[in-house]
């Protein structure tokens, strides 16, 4: 198994006789391994404590456990009388880190550990360090398996099953390349699980298992409560129209390849959708999901506030940590104005805690260098902070506008063919010349509710009805009319067009208004 860069700051720390080290990880057996291993090359004993059994040497039998060493203050003795070059590892000891006896012999212990060729390693998924001993500690949050260590434990695998002529492995470089970025995010063990689950189920390995290795995944995302899993199920052909758009996200969906990654291309951070409501700027988000074949997961900012001081902060922090962890993935953010609008009052309504939240999420956006693709959509411009507009949080601001009459075509095809009837049988020059200003959740409303209306007469829907449905309808565009061309006229020097005869659509009204 290969080194990676938690094994290699140990290792230092370890050398420099650093007495306490606090390693954070759920991966005991992947850590233990590694740590055995160093210590062999340091000539060093390995020692382990658990509460079930106290200290014991890593290799030795359950009859050869010191009973009297699972208290944990006689361990502490133990240690400190302990004589020969050692490591010791304590597992899941944070929950005695709250006793003042405890910490008391641990920092009596510190001077001890630093004179001789010992040290005391505590190992658990919680991370608890007492005031009085936070310049005592150093604190290793240990990676999850690297993109290499996946693919060497998927070669594993691969080389044990082949040998059985019952399951059938049909992976070439590529697919194999996905099924490992599908893993990443993932501990060595539920990988291992994943991989296995799929063999026992279909007998075979192949380019098609990767929803089930992204289901270990979803069971993560679940545990930590501030994001959402979705199921990407909407195909990118299922989005009408935005041409730019889908082309420009088709162009960044090799990114996340290793051939990109050792050509030098840089992974996207993601965009910004600006537009009109109803026109696709959602469907667009779980449509790359599926179209990359990356997890969705959708972050509510409203959920990451809280009533106790502190507590929004680090719930934010939580939710970043949550992300980078299960990455490859799209983080979308939907409405994103609606999370962030007290922003710029926050000092006067909520004590800075929104700003401060802000100014997290920000950095992130700035600074992140793992594979998390975020997608954040908007409505109403005028509620949006000027820093997230700024050049490097996003790869891109799109301007999603109402869709042109060729679009409005495309979309009435797609909601029929979605209701199982054939497009063909319309007339979709005339719906789309009808439904001037609709944007495409009012013309799939009024295909249902022309579904509707065929069934309470006990016939299949014509052309007729999906015309009444439309004439019957007042589209946003009507309503809000001062409002979408204001959103308009701000986006048209500030943001891309998501389609090109938006662009055309553009340059027509700007003629108009010169005549």
């Amino acid at each position: 198994m290969p080194e990676n860069r938690c094994d290699t700051e140990i290792d230092v720390l370890i050398r420099a006789r650093y007495p306490l080290i606090y390693v954070v990880s759920w991966e005991e057996p992947r850590i233990l391994e590694r740590l055995k291993s160093l210590a062999d090359r340091r000539q060093k004993k390995l020692f382990l404590w658990s509460i079930t059994r106290g200290i014991h040497k890593i290799d030795d039998e359950p009859s050869k456990a010191d009973e009297g060493t699972r208290d944990p203050l006689n361990a502490l003795s133990y240690v400190e009388r302990c004589p020969d070059p050692a490591i010791f590892v304590f597992l899941d000891f944070h929950s005695y880190l709250n006793d003042q006896t405890i910490i008391r012999k641990l920092r009596d212990l510190v001077s001890n550990l630093k004179n001789t060729y010992e040290t005391l390693m505590i190992l658990s998924p919680v991370l608890t360090v007492p005031v009085e001993l936070e310049k005592e500690f150093v604190v290793v949050d240990y990676d999850l398996p690297t993109y290499e260590e996946i693919k060497d434990l998927l070669s594993g695998i691969i080389e044990v099953v082949s040998k059985n002529q019952e399951v059938k492995i049909e992976l070439n470089d590529e697919t194999k390349e996905k099924l490992v970025k599908a893993a990443l995010g993932l501990t060595h063990q539920e990988a291992e699980n994943a991989f296995a689950r799929v063999i026992v189920l279909d007998k075979r390995l192949d380019i098609n298992d990767i929803d089930k290795i992204l289901e270990e995944k979803k069971q993560a995302i679940r545990k930590s409560r501030l994001l959402e899993y979705y199921e990407s199920k909407e195909e990118f052909a299922s989005v009408g129209g935005l041409d730019c758009l889908k082309d420009w996200l088709k162009k960044r969906g090799a990114a996340f390849t290793q051939k990109a990654h050792e050509f030098g291309l840089p992974q996207p951070k993601g965009i910004l959708l600006l537009g009109v409501q109803g026109c696709g700027k959602s469907l667009t988000a779980k449509a790359v999901a599926s179209l990359w074949k990356l997890p969705l997961l959708r972050l509510d900012i409203g959920a990451v506030f809280s009533g106790i001081v502190g507590s929004s902060e680090e719930n934010m922090r939580r939710a970043i940590r949550a992300a980078e962890t299960l990455s490859p993935i799209i983080l979308w953010i939907d409405e994103i104005e609606k999370g962030l609008s007290g922003v710029q009052s926050s000092t006067f309504s909520d004590a800075g805690t929104s700003a401060r939240v802000f100014s997290t999420f920000l950095t992130w956006l700035q600074e992140k260098t793992s594979p998390v693709f975020v997608i954040a959509t908007a409505n109403n411009i005028q509620l949006l902070p000027p820093e997230l507009l700024r050049k490097g949080r996003f790869d891109e601001i799109f301007f999603v506008d109402l869709p042109a009459a060729d679009e409005r075509k495309e979309i009435f095809g797609i909601h029929i063919k979605k209701r199982k009837r054939d497009p063909a049988k319309f007339d979709l020059a005339s719906l789309s010349g009808e439904s001037d200003g609709y944007s495409g959740a009012e013309i799939e409303q009024a295909v249902i509710s022309s579904l509707y209306d065929a069934f309470l007469e006990e016939r299949d829907i014509n052309n007729r009805d999906v015309l009444n449905s439309l004439k019957q309808s007042v589209p946003l565009s009507v309503t809000m009319r001062e409002s979408i061309e204001e959103t308009r006229n701000w986006a048209r020097q500030r943001a891309r067009p998501a389609s090109s005869a938006q662009r055309e659509g553009a340059c027509k009204r700007e003629r108009k208004i010169e005549l």
